[in-house]
């Protein structure tokens, strides 16, 4: 069996997950199978993505297909196309969704309508590996709205809740508004090339340049990008998504929902690099996304709500990524932001699941670093590789993004490539301060977020306001000659008794404090979770901390990546200029302008979050935010804004035309029954029935008659 019809029926095993538990579900029995059905088939597809991955190797795209429809036009085929990218996001997919339903067994043991979450998730999972592994665009996009109507159900899977209901609402809707004219681009980019097919739309891209249906298709499909990745205009959805069970939360940020968006441009890059125009887009827009999404997980007070708006941000670097001719580091960005991301997403799940709240000013009281030693450990390298330390993957990958936008500004001169073409400097210039500055932001925000799960802002080295007045006194008097210590100001009358007052109040918090630490001490029974959560978070802070050394090597991860048209990748062929971007476009490794820049950026963030604790002890480091906090916190009145511009002027215009419809349009017809109505009453009322009035207006018609025959004589 090929390496590509092996890939056909990695999606099957998930949707026979599906039914089975659909199957489960409808029938109310047989629940104590219902793990074995979620986690057995799943992982099953994630060890086959492996065989996949290695059975491909270095080689170049390969497929099997078979004919679905005959047309009269472009035909549709169902079949799989395997190259580098789909291999590599496959087993992204299948390592996230087996680390979700592995967790989910615990977590939601408790749910009674984990039959169905559990068959939604396997759906989903399929609905994703149709995506990567599709060779027909068509097809492609079934697997794009599949995994829509999945997020549907799982955000409102608590749909008692009105949140839940409205985000899943909002989800849909928003996500849907994208994917309008993604079809459109689909369609665009079939006529263009005379087939569905990925290999013919990229060699019709290649051959014939970005004009025409193929820079229409590529602009329309950003559309579809925007709403599945969340950036700007349509990135309101999901902080919203939040309201969805944690490890769905991780399935959507870390290897499905989200990631489509990327990996679509990835898939189809081509037909993005023939067009300057759709890469001024993206770089516009995930350069505005990444810097203002950064700020409102700044801002943000809810666990989750951080990691959510977190996400934004990173993916905003992806697509800048993109639109700076950094494909490979924009796919290496993708798989390190998975692992990492769906750590913290699973690691909040077990802090909330064992705090009961997710809100960070009260989780900054729990003594979590205590509590919970095995989480406080993965989340720390979590927040570490999202905020780029070296040597976790979050570093490396980000600093690939750097690399290449650094590479991309200060290029000149032709290029030794197939198609001769780089990315405009601005949009390197553009994506390179927008990652510096985004490096900054995150830096501050996962220290920020760090320092309010594991070190309550009370204790350690920022002491409290509280412990300084308390030394304060003591050594201004110790530090006064003899004589005068014992004629006091009233100043320092004022002060001494301030400080009486403060240390009284301190001493109370001290006991109390030790008091809840001790009945919290005996209440705790038990390890801090189940091992099927506690293992998922070992395992992906391994993956997280020893993942971004891939891109140290010149030419591992773009030799199993492969080009962007499929081929293979082979560094004498990038030398030579065969492939389709120029040889820089294909290094991961840290350079040094960019190393030094990305370093100074992270210590600039560090600095600026101890600094503002230090100011104000006891308080939340974001009010270094100044002015800023409120419009960070409330997403920049996004929502507002959406709603002042869409939904106000298309309610006013149902409006509209619901008044045409009700009082002009139906006014007709009931206009015209009404006048035959009055007609016929009018002539009811002449039919009285008396032969003598009949008599007098036959005779004075006949008089009238005779007059008017008369006068016309």
């Amino acid at each position: 069996m090929s390496i590509s019809t092996l890939a056909l029926w990695i999606p099957i095993l998930p949707l026979f997950s599906a039914a089975a538990l659909a199957a489960v579900s409808l029938s109310g029995r047989a629940r104590a199978v219902v793990p074995a059905l979620a986690v057995l088939p799943i992982a099953a597809a994630a060890v086959l993505t492996f065989v996949v991955l290695f059975g491909h190797g270095t080689s170049a795209a390969t497929q099997s297909q078979i004919r679905y429809a005959a047309t009269g036009g472009p035909e549709i085929w169902l079949g799989a196309r395997v190259d580098g990218l789909a291999a590599l996001i496959a087993v992204l997919v299948g390592v996230v969704a087996t680390a979700v339903q592995l967790y989910s067994v615990s977590y939601m043991a408790h749910e009674e309508r984990y039959t169905s979450y559990s068959a939604l998730i396997s759906l989903f999972t399929g609905a994703m590996l149709v995506v990567v592994y599709s060779t027909d665009l068509l097809v492609l996009l079934v697997g794009w709205e599949i995994m829509g109507a999945c997020s549907y159900f799982l955000i409102g899977h608590h749909w008692e809740r009105p949140e839940a209901r409205s985000a899943s609402i909002k989800a849909f809707l928003v996500t849907k508004f994208g994917d309008a004219p993604f079809l459109l681009g689909i369609l665009f980019l079939a006529h263009g090339a005379g087939s569905f097919r990925i290999q013919p739309v990229l060699a019709h891209a290649i051959q014939e340049g970005g004009h025409g249906y193929t820079a229409a298709g590529a602009i329309l499909l950003i559309g579809g990008v925007m709403g599945k990745s969340a950036q700007i205009p349509l990135q309101t959805w999901l902080p919203d998504a939040m309201a969805g069970p944690t490890p769905i939360s991780a399935l959507i940020h870390a290897a499905t929902m989200v990631a489509a968006g990327v990996y679509a441009v990835a898939r189809l890059y081509p037909v993005f690099l023939v067009t300057p125009a759709a890469l001024w887009i993206l770089a516009i827009a995930a350069a505005i996304t990444a810097v203002t999404a950064a700020l409102s997980a700044f801002a943000q007070r809810d666990l989750k709500r951080i990691l959510a708006y977190s996400t934004v941000s990173q993916l905003a670097l992806m697509v800048g990524a993109l639109a700076a001719g950094g494909r490979d580091a924009a796919v290496f960005h993708l798989m390190s932001h998975g692992a990492f991301k769906a750590l913290l997403f699973l690691g909040a799940g077990v802090i909330i699941h064992k705090a009961g709240t997710g809100d960070v000013d009260e989780l900054n009281t729990q003594d979590l670093r205590r509590k919970l030693p095995l989480t406080c450990v993965t989340m720390t390298i979590g927040l570490a590789a999202l905020a780029g330390v070296p040597p976790f993957s979050g570093f490396f990958s980000k600093e690939s993004i750097a690399g290449v936008a650094y590479d991309t500004a200060t290029h000149s001169g032709p290029t030794k490539s197939l198609l001769g073409i780089t990315p405009a400097a601005g949009i390197g210039w553009l994506v390179f301060a927008a990652t510096l500055l985004t490096g900054f932001l995150t830096a501050a925000y996962a220290l920020r977020t760090w320092w309010m799960l594991f070190g309550p802002l009370e204790r350690g080295w920022f002491r409290s306001a509280v412990e300084i007045s308390q030394r304060q006194p003591k050594a201004t008097q110790a530090s006064a000659p003899a004589g005068e210590a014992e004629t006091a100001t009233a100043e320092e009358v004022a002060a001494a008794g301030e400080w009486a007052l403060e240390a009284l109040v301190a001493e109370s918090m001290r006991e109390e404090t030790e008091a809840a630490e001790k009945a919290a001490a005996k209440a705790k029974t038990g390890p801090e979770a189940p091992r099927a959560e506690l293992l998922p978070l070992v395992v992906l802070a391994a993956v997280t901390t020893v993942f971004g050394f891939v891109g140290l090597n010149l030419g591992w991860f773009p030799s199993w990546l492969g080009d962007a048209d499929g081929g293979a990748y082979r560094p004498s062929l990038a030398g030579a200029g065969k492939l389709i971007q120029p040889a820089d476009a294909y290094h991961l490794a840290p350079a040094l302008v960019s190393s030094i820049l990305a370093v100074a950026a992270l210590l600039l963030g560090v600095a600026l979050v101890l600094a503002a604790a230090r100011a104000k002890p006891g308080t939340d480091p974001n009010h270094v935010l100044g002015f800023l906090r409120k419009p960070a916190f409330l997403g920049f009145r996004a929502d507002d804004l959406q709603d002042a511009i869409v939904v106000r002027p298309v309610q006013a215009a149902a409006d509209t035309v619901g008044f045409l419809d009700t009082e002009v349009v139906d006014g007709y017809v009931r206009g015209s029954g009404a006048a035959a109505r009055l007609l016929g009453e009018g002539l009811r009322r002449l039919q009285t029935g008396n032969v003598q009035l009949y008599l007098t207006g036959v005779l004075t018609g006949v008089v009238v008659i005779a007059a008017a025959l008369g006068f016309g004589r």
